[in-house]
């Protein structure tokens, strides 16, 4: 699919650039070394399938007021891999060596499966096994998440309606859908658009389009989240991140929106430099 070749790309460039919550007297009487080393482990496995494993990378000297990022990849909700993000986990690294990484893998959906509820499940269990792993990761249970095309869908969604617990401190959203919904989306012709499209169900009902919908899913509860989106793009079109914006707007939830007009699904360059201050800045002052 286009979709993975773009999103590809985009992570190649920036490469260059360079549901419970833990008990807190357990933290607070947990043992550790006072000067904890840097901790890295690949592929840890979170459920029975092959596809469910995660990479974590903890920082040395970290504490129980270390906070995570969770990366989520992109690829149609079909296809992709945690390595996709590795790009975005070398830049988070260098720009802060404070913050634990998580990069994961989640089931991917075919034409026999569809990918809900069965990849909110899969959010769900990992940030789970964090939560309840507390104690051996020496971290925070405050998360945020970065994702990419439907990654980014994937973050928004759980972030908006399955953080029962309230533990996501903000959500980046980069070129991910947000309404299925959206007349663009139910009228287009494009067939790549469509074959995406097919795994939500193009003729599922209403509410259930509405479910599987950030846009129709976000409250005034929602954590702050930052958006960017392409012009140009083919397969998120510009009103599935203008309608979000405004979304955020009337619900006075904390959000930042840019919009790249001559920009596709996925940009290099002096806006991608732009995308990742931007980004920067965001998880300063939300994580």
């Amino acid at each position: 699919m286009k979709i993975t070749k773009n999103i590809l790309l985009t992570i190649s460039i920036i490469s260059v650039l360079l549901s419970c919550s833990i008990d807190e007297n357990n933290s607070q009487n947990a043992t550790f070394p006072q000067s904890l080393d840097y901790r890295e482990e690949l592929d840890l496995p979170y459920g029975n399938d092959s596809e469910q494993t995660f990479d974590i990378f903890l920082p040395a000297d970290r504490n129980f007021n270390t906070k995570t990022l969770l990366l989520v990849h992109g690829g149609g909700w079909s296809s992709g891999d945690k390595s996709d993000m590795n790009a975005f986990r070398d830049y988070l690294r260098t720009h802060f060596p404070d913050i634990a990484i998580v990069n994961i893998n989640y089931r991917l959906a075919n034409e026999n499966t569809s990918p809900h509820p069965m990849q909110m499940n899969d959010l769900t269990s990992v940030i789970t096994h964090l939560v309840n792993n507390q104690n051996n990761y020496i971290i925070d249970d405050e998360f945020g998440f970065i994702g990419v095309s439907a990654g980014a869908h994937l973050s928004m969604l759980w972030s908006y309606a399955y953080d029962t617990n309230n533990l996501i401190s903000m959500v980046a959203n980069i070129v991910g859908p947000t309404n299925f919904t959206d007349e663009v989306y139910l009228n287009n012709n494009n067939p790549e658009l469509q074959e995406l499209l097919n795994l939500y169900g193009v003729d599922a009902t209403t509410g259930y389009l509405q479910e599987v919908s950030p846009y129709h899913q976000v409250t005034e509860i929602a954590p702050p989240t930052i958006l960017f989106y392409g012009g140009q793009d083919p397969l998120v079109p510009t009103s599935q991140g203008t309608a979000m914006r405004d979304k955020l707007e009337a619900l006075n939830v904390i959000h930042e929106f840019t919009l790249y007009e001559n920009e596709a699904h996925g940009w290099t360059g002096t806006n991608l430099l732009d995308t990742m201050n931007k980004l920067s800045t965001f998880i300063d002052t939300h994580l």
